[in-house]
């Protein structure tokens, strides 16, 4: 079992401290549990939280000792940390342990010592701070989540989601990883490149928003030739109209979103089926096996045959190395 260790603390946000035990605790619905999920906390005992309720913690900073993943999931904005929960942080990542911190958990992290002349993702509300608060780390406000293979850091709230689920993605795959979103009811995948703010307003109805009319389509299409012009057509706009709404609808060109479905949908084709190469290439909009082993090394860090070997051997013996598979994505 893939143990994770979730670090709690007097005041904590009971939804920040929920996010990782919803997603890890919830994730083999078909009755697999590849994960064990255990609070701890420096003072353990009756912690308070804002939400009107207190909660009761066992574990000490011992628990890290036995962690295939650690999670501070939120802290307090400006507070450093004790040298007990450095030492603990810096033991359990030179053991192997994965390091994840979600949303102001990002200044435990960077107070830690274990990013330090590394980059990092937080709130964007609080990023500046951080930055000045810990120079040595390059804080980034302008992404979801970042992903360093051995330190993982997400923006807040539902960013939270989306990076948990990301590692769900990088240890179980994408059928895993999208069965149990569909159960949380939430977004199956949002690349950590994508945006934290985007400022203009989602229409009420996705039927009178012509950008996700667009989207709908060309997930549709992947597996087509897909114009910019007819894509635009689609929107019923120019195609420099609809360039420039598509940024400010998702925070992405319009051609980089369509490279990240595509690739997307061959990594799960890639796991759930035996089509070879060359028919994922085609069918994913790719065309060629070769544009498809280009695209996917340099968005995902590893070749499409390696992808898929390495989740072909996870399903033949889901328990490896404690449950620990190391991050495909490029540090």
């Amino acid at each position: 079992m893939h143990s994770v260790t979730v670090l709690a603390y007097d005041g904590i946000s009971p939804f920040h401290l929920s996010v990782p035990g919803l997603v890890f605790g919830r994730v083999g619905t078909d009755g697999r549990a590849p994960y064990t999920v255990r609070v701890c906390a420096e003072q353990p005992g009756i912690l308070c939280t804002p939400g009107g309720f207190d909660i009761h913690v066992a574990d000490d900073l011992a628990a890290f000792e036995r962690a295939d993943t650690v999670v501070v999931p939120s802290w307090t904005r400006g507070a450093g940390i004790s040298d007990e929960l450095r030492d603990a942080l810096q033991e359990a990542h030179a053991r192997g342990a994965r390091i994840v911190g979600l949303c102001l958990g990002a200044w435990a992290i960077a107070a830690s010592g274990l990013v330090d002349g590394r980059e990092i993702t937080t709130h964007w509300a609080t990023a500046a701070d951080l930055a000045r608060a810990y120079p040595a780390v390059r804080v980034r406000a302008d992404t979801l989540w970042s992903d360093l293979g051995d330190v993982i850091t997400s923006a807040g709230v539902a960013a939270a989601l989306d990076c948990c689920l990301h590692l769900v993605r990088e240890d179980h795959g994408s059928r895993a990883a999208t069965e149990l979103a569909r159960a949380l009811v939430t977004a199956p995948h949002r690349s950590g490149s994508q945006a934290q703010y985007i400022p203009v307003a989602v229409p009420d109805q996705a039927e009178n928003d012509p950008i996700e009319r667009a989207m709908v389509w060309a997930r549709t299409h992947l597996g087509d030739p897909i114009d910019l012009d007819a894509w635009a057509a689609v929107a019923v706009m120019a195609r420099r109209t609809f360039t420039r709404r598509f940024r400010e609808r998702t925070g992405s060109s319009p051609q980089q979103w369509l490279l990240h479905q595509r690739a997307d949908r061959a990594r799960l084709l890639l796991e759930s089926t035996d089509d070879t190469v060359d028919r994922i290439a085609a069918e994913t909009g790719f065309g060629t096996a070769v544009s498809l082993r280009h695209h996917f090394r340099r968005l995902l860090g590893t070749s499409p045959a390696a992808h898929r070997a390495l989740f072909r051997a996870a399903a033949d013996a889901p328990v490896r190395d404690g449950g620990r598979r190391a991050a495909t994505l490029p540090a």
